[in-house]
């Protein structure tokens, strides 16, 4: 391997060539701060708050972008950079709207950390006139700002690198720059697909989620309401790191004791739902192989992914598994067979989600998703909001002692647990499709073929007598070019997983907001999925058809798998969209 010696703050060091600068001190445990830097995603040098001095250079230079080379010596906070650094913000704070206390992301803004790191004041030293933007609410799961906007683009860059969506972009130039939509239309009426991947990526409160928890507080204030709640499975290994708990750190006893804290009338697990969901789409995939149905069959558990594929696949729409969401299907569920056993007039119930995803908003008023004739979700909020209630709540997370979900919504499988990560669905699938179409046991769970977060991965298997090809992808714009291929006829599968989000769940749009210093250095994906196989590893019960609470569904409510109950309950349909 070649290296390159250099010094950093007068100390001697050897480093892989090819590094940057700000690579090279975060080996050696120096944190260059940064606000427009993401790694492979935004490598712009942009915002000059990496600026550090390299001795003999004219000019100080963005660590970000400016690769070592031999015999370099840099200084990484001399007096001339820390001033840079402070003046730098001055300038951002005297176009900010600087009402940090009520902001969404007071404690947990870049911005505001470096401002307190570099002793910069509220009072801006530069102020002059400034440009008054409109906020934008127009769409149903988050707003923009850009009174808070400092023009970083790291949400540009999500939305068209790993989204490929490209909704927003950099409108006028000079003085008037400002991020927007094509001809300054609003975010509601794109082709915006409510990933979030724009929220969880900015450093300020410029773009944010609607937030629906004083909808939930008047919900349990409500005596005449039934109010009960539902995680999905990727919440518990998330939940933790908004009380400064290490990633990946699974919580889900204090979670749920949180939530009965709360003062829900039930706290169930969604994993249940992801359960069922993998019943009525094996079903679905075994029926299609056998009847000649459109395939590949693709999964429709991903709002975000679903409404991509309405706007820029239509010719993929027959190829939808036609099943519901497990969120959808929860809630479902919650108003047809649980309240029938309960007496309870669906229009009483009120089913909160908690969900890794700001599409999850957008999919609860999405048509036929209302199996009682009510919606089936009534309240979505994310990651985020729970963190904000319980914290309103004054409930002291980190102490909390660990409790179950409650009955009969509560026993779930480790199957429903992996659907947070990318291939989880795929392999919860098979688990359960294999045994169906063969007739044998597993001897072997684990298809690992399937697991990790490279862009695209393809496996064959084979079931019986026949070889069944998949692949599984997350992240909008690995979809793309995997739908892209297939539309060229150069890969045939008989089964697709697709996620919204890259990794899956564990990365959505309505996760814990991390700042570029973790983003950059620290594999979330890898490390929050690590959490769910490890608890999928350690239960009873590993394959969703196992579940007794699924099998009570079916003999006392739905028959069979894909039965005309089921369809009308579970199922949705699809369509073209414009917007």
């Amino acid at each position: 391997m070649s290296t390159v010696n250099v010094k950093i703050n007068n100390i001697s060091y050897q480093f892989p060539k090819g590094l940057t600068i700000l690579q090279a001190c975060n080996q050696i445990n120096i944190e260059v701060p940064t606000l427009c830097y993401l790694k492979e995603i935004n490598e712009i040098g942009a915002c000059r708050i990496c600026v550090v001095e390299v001795k003999g250079a004219k000019n100080l230079v963005a660590s970000c972008v400016h690769p070592l080379s031999e015999g370099m010596d840099i200084l990484t906070h001399s007096e001339k950079v820390l001033k840079a650094r402070k003046i730098t913000l001055e300038l951002i704070l005297s176009t900010h709207d600087r009402s940090c206390l009520s902001c969404i992301r007071s404690d947990n803004c870049e911005l505001q950390k470096l401002c307190h790191d570099f002793k910069v004041d509220d009072e801006a030293k530069y102020d002059g006139h400034n440009q008054v933007y409109k906020t934008d609410d127009s769409a149903i799961h988050m707003y923009r700002d850009d009174n808070k906007c400092i023009l970083c683009r790291r949400c540009v860059a999500a939305c068209s690198k790993l989204q490929s969506v490209g909704v927003i972009g950099v409108n006028e130039r000079g003085f008037k720059t400002h991020i927007g939509c094509a001809f300054e239309e609003d975010l509601g009426k794109t082709d915006c697909v409510s990933c979030g991947q724009c929220i969880v990526v900015c450093p300020t409160g410029a773009i944010a989620e609607k937030d629906d928890t004083d909808k939930v507080w008047a919900a349990l204030a409500d005596e005449s309401k039934h109010v009960i709640v539902a995680t999905a499975p990727s919440i518990r290994v998330t939940l933790g790191e908004a009380f400064g708990m290490p990633v990946g750190t699974n919580v889900k006893g204090k979670m749920v004791t949180a939530l009965k804290h709360l003062g829900f009338a039930g706290v169930y697990d969604t994993d249940i739902a992801a359960d069922l969901t993998i019943i009525e789409e094996s079903q679905e995939l075994i029926t299609r192989i056998q009847n000649g149905g459109p395939l590949p069959l693709i999964t429709s558990c991903s709002p975000g992914w679903i409404k991509f594929c309405e706007h820029n696949f239509h010719d993929f729409i027959p190829n939808l598994s036609s099943c519901k969401s497990p969120q959808q299907m929860f809630g479902a569920v919650v108003k047809t067979w649980y309240a029938e056993k309960n007496n309870l007039d669906p229009h009483d119930i009120v089913v909160v989600s908690v969900m890794p995803c700001t599409a999850k908003k957008f999919e609860a008023r999405r048509d036929n998703q209302s199996a009682a004739g009510v919606y089936d979700i009534d309240i979505a909020i994310t990651t985020r909001e729970l963190a904000r209630m319980i914290k309103r709540a004054g409930i002291q997370f980190k102490k909390l002692a660990d409790t179950d979900f409650d009955d009969p919504l509560g026993v779930s499988t480790g199957a429903g647990a992996i659907f947070g990560a990318t291939g989880g669905v795929m392999e919860a699938a098979l688990r359960t499709a294999v045994e169906k179409l063969t007739g044998q046991e597993l001897t072997n769970l684990d298809f690992t073929e399937v697991r990790g977060t490279k862009e695209i991965k393809e496996a064959t298997y084979k079931v019986g007598d026949l070889e069944v090809n998949v692949a599984v992808t997350s992240g909008l714009a690995n979809a793309r070019q995997l739908l892209n291929e297939i539309r060229e006829g150069k890969k045939t599968y008989h089964f697709i997983e697709i996620m919204g989000c890259p990794g899956g769940c564990i990365n959505g749009g309505g996760q814990p907001v991390q700042p570029a210093s973790v983003r950059n250095f620290v594999d979330l994906k890898t490390e929050r999925a690590k959490a769910l196989y490890e608890e999928d590893k350690n239960l009873p019960l590993r394959k969703s058809h196992e579940s007794p609470v699924i099998k009570t569904l079916y003999e006392e409510y739905f028959g069979e798998p894909g039965s005309h109950k089921a369809h009308k309950i579970l199922h949705t349909t699809y369509k073209e969209r414009e917007y």
